[in-house]
């Protein structure tokens, strides 16, 4: 999937050796390596004049099914626009672009955890249909130690959307 968007910015699928620059976090960089190859998960990218502005990534299925259970539930997070594009409409347009393609799969619903600190993410994912406070959450079941455990985390919502026509 591609998507040419506007100012020669474009939204387009990246690969796992491109994550792998793209991130340090040793065991979350390979898990999320690991799940890209395997197909378990997608990375999107905005690339814009040959530069990454932003990325986006998902799981179909996670450990936490409440997060992606493989079947009706994906979960969207890593989700990152460049400072100098917010508020132009980018993340929107790669939320949506991300959105579409978990409902051409066939998922009904899309989770993405979101700090309630952080007003700006909180004010997009609502706008953008994330409407029910699935969970609270204080481990992130993408984020690893040097065992394999999932890490805690400051606590976050995880959020829900029904990826359903016509709903939010």
């Amino acid at each position: 999937m591609d998507e040419k968007g506007d100012d020669s910015c474009t939204i387009r699928n990246g690969t796992a050796s491109e994550m792998r620059s793209l991130w340090r976090k040793k065991h979350t960089t390979e898990f999320f390596a690991n799940q890209l190859e395997k197909g378990n998960a997608v990375f999107w990218t905005l690339d814009c004049g040959g530069q990454l502005m932003g990325e986006l990534y998902a799981f179909q299925e996670l450990s936490d099914k409440d997060f992606a259970d493989g079947k009706t539930t994906a979960y969207l997070c890593a989700f990152r626009i460049h400072a100098s594009l917010r508020g132009e409409g980018y993340g929107t347009k790669l939320l949506n672009y991300a959105l579409q393609a978990f409902s051409e799969a066939g998922f009904a619903f899309a989770t993405i955890g979101v700090e309630p600190s952080e007003e700006a993410n909180m004010r997009l994912y609502r706008r953008n249909g994330f409407a029910e406070v699935r969970k609270s959450a204080t481990t992130d079941p993408c984020d690893f130690d040097a065992y394999g455990k999932p890490l805690a985390t400051s606590p976050f919502l995880l959020l829900r959307r029904s990826l359903s026509i016509g709903t939010g």
